[in-house]
């Protein structure tokens, strides 16, 4: 006779993600995962806690949306896929979220091991003799911190909470935890399945560096005629964004954010933009704070004397075979604890002639950015003509109707610089885009930012090549079935002008330039009716006097719950 008081191992994995703080599973279920369905039922039955659940038609979908809600809220959350299908229709998020340092937590049924009903939850499928490969955990391992097959029930939450602290540890990424059926049907006595508790078991809490490596740091920079600070992944935390205000200020320092991953601050008065340019080749002294592409060492190079020093929780970026720029002092620690320190060692050593060249050369940067607000003004005032609206008018009529708060999304690839030239935003995690290379991820991202924070607006701003890969109809259908509405704005030029460009970069006078065939272009389309088949709102706009209009129809409709799509042609690729 069964214990009548044992309970199985998908009732335990349940359990310690509650224990983990997991409130949502974003979902794409299959045969696999019958005993987690079965003890979600059985749970709401008896009034048991459970993650909630949202069901999403993509996978990619499920992932991208767990990234938004990591990001809105800085707790990582689950998602739950089938088997060696659902792994590869994950891992191109996967791949976006490790170098995002995102973290997530991926789980997968792998196809059940027994065939001939030896166990509970045998195989009972056709898909269950083809959906077992030799090697399941390769699909994503080049993107996860932390990968393992659940072998026994009796440590499922000894597991879970191993992959939670991992993923939460910097630099945070995903993990990934695969699940056998018969695994998922064992039953356990509740004593034989213990909890991790976090103040035991959790993540590791970075901190500064040696004082002397920062007083180091302070005695270069107090001698810099030249400072120049880049970062990336600023914005991720508010503290470490208001730390490079501070530093920026005190030393008068140039402030980049090249390749924005996750924005700093744009208000701030030493934010010279997102091209370090001619400073690159002026600087003495360079900062290179939570960044991993701070230039093209093709296009740029630093001067040969100048000295840099690396803030980074990953100084020495060991996921990537090669990282080629230079650090002559790397300071491992929260970015923002280092920050505070180096101001603070700054602070304690500064001199008059020193505020007085810092004074001077604030001035110089208070006037560059008026410089740059000008240029950026006058690029906006051309609205254009028919069928090819003026990116930078569009999304300056996008900024003013935009609160601090609300949080852009940016796929807009090679209509970025417009879009960053036009939508300076002033707080910090407003504007975001992948730190990886793989398109698709906009949408739901928004959909996930806008389930972890609902008063806030996620504007999802995306290319057309961009939005196909971005499984439009998953994201829609989410959207209508959880009250999820975003704002979708789609800038079509046709295709892939990211490839038109690539092609002349490498061969500015070939075959395909004197042919003008650089096989990017894409079929138009009226991307409209997406969003109307899943009771949104959706319009097409040729005409720029019709885009401040359509915006504010859209807004109005994503105010009233519904999502809404606004296409925009603008110039041909």
């Amino acid at each position: 006779m069964p214990d009548p008081s044992s309970r199985s191992t998908a009732d335990f994995l349940l359990e310690g993600l509650n224990e983990l703080g997991i409130d949502v599973l974003f979902c794409n279920f299959g045969t696999d995962h019958a005993p987690i369905i079965e003890e979600l039922a059985r749970r709401r039955a008896h009034g048991e806690r459970a993650p909630a659940i949202v069901r999403c038609p993509h996978e990619s979908t499920a992932a991208h949306m767990a990234a938004g809600y990591a990001l809105a809220t800085g707790r990582g959350q689950g998602v739950l896929v089938h088997v060696d299908a659902g792994t590869a229709n994950a891992s191109m998020a996967m791949h976006n979220l490790f170098r995002s340092r995102i973290p997530v937590l991926l789980m997968a049924g792998k196809a059940p091991y027994t065939s001939c009903g030896e166990l509970k939850g045998s195989r009972d499928n056709y898909v269950h003799f083809i959906q077992e490969p030799f090697d399941q955990g390769s699909l994503v391992r080049p993107y996860v911190k932390w990968e393992w097959t659940l072998p026994s029930g009796v440590v499922v939450k000894e597991a879970l909470r191993r992959a939670h602290s991992v993923m939460h540890s910097e630099p945070r990424g995903p993990a990934y935890l695969m699940l056998p059926r018969e695994t998922l049907t064992e039953t356990w006595a509740p004593e034989a399945v213990p909890s991790y508790p976090q103040d035991r078991y959790g993540p590791n809490e970075p901190g500064g560096v040696d004082p002397a490596l920062a007083e180091r740091l302070a005695e270069r920079l107090l001698a810099a005629e030249r400072p120049i600070l880049l970062t990336a992944y600023g914005g991720r935390n508010a503290r470490t964004s208001a730390q490079i205000e501070r530093l920026a200020a005190l030393a008068g320092i140039r402030v980049f954010e090249p390749n924005a991953v996750n924005n700093i601050a744009h208000d701030g008065p030493n934010f010279c933009g997102f091209q370090p340019g001619p400073a690159l080749a002026r600087a003495d002294l360079g900062l290179l704070v939570d960044v991993d592409v701070p230039w093209f060492p093709r296009d740029a190079a630093p001067a040969p004397d100048s000295f840099w020093a690396q803030i980074d929780v990953d100084v020495l970026k060991g996921e990537s075979p090669l990282w080629n720029f230079p650090s002559h002092q790397r300071l491992q620690g929260d970015s923002a604890r280092v920050l505070e320190q180096l101001a603070d060692a700054v602070e304690q050593r500064r001199t008059p002639s020193f505020d007085a060249a810092v004074r001077a050369r604030n001035d110089a940067i208070a006037a560059e950015r008026e410089a740059a607000r000008q240029r950026a003004r006058q690029q906006a005032e051309r609205r254009g003509e028919h069928g090819q609206v003026n990116p930078h008018y569009l999304f300056a009529e996008l900024g003013r109707r935009l609160a601090p708060d609300d949080i852009v999304f940016n796929e807009a690839v090679r209509n970025s610089p417009a879009l960053n030239a036009q939508l300076p935003r002033p707080r910090p995690g407003t504007l975001v885009r992948v730190g990886g290379g793989g398109l698709g991820a906009s949408g739901a991202m928004a959909l996930g930012a806008r389930l972890a924070d609902p008063g806030r607006l996620a504007v999802q701003v995306v290319g057309d090549g961009s939005f196909y890969l971005n499984n439009p109809c998953s994201v829609f259908a989410v959207s209508q079935q959880y009250g999820l509405p975003i704002l979708s704005i789609v800038i079509d030029n046709g295709g892939w002008s990211a490839v038109k460009e690539s092609t002349l970069r490498v061969y500015p006078d070939g075959a395909a330039k004197a042919s003008d065939d650089f096989e990017a272009a894409l079929p138009g389309a009226d991307f409209a009716p997406v969003a109307h088949a899943f009771g949104g709102h959706g319009e097409r706009v040729d005409d720029p006097g019709a885009v401040p209009a359509a915006l504010d129809r859209c807004l109005e409709a994503v105010r009233g719950g519904r999502s809404a799509l606004l296409h925009v042609r603008i110039s041909s690729m």
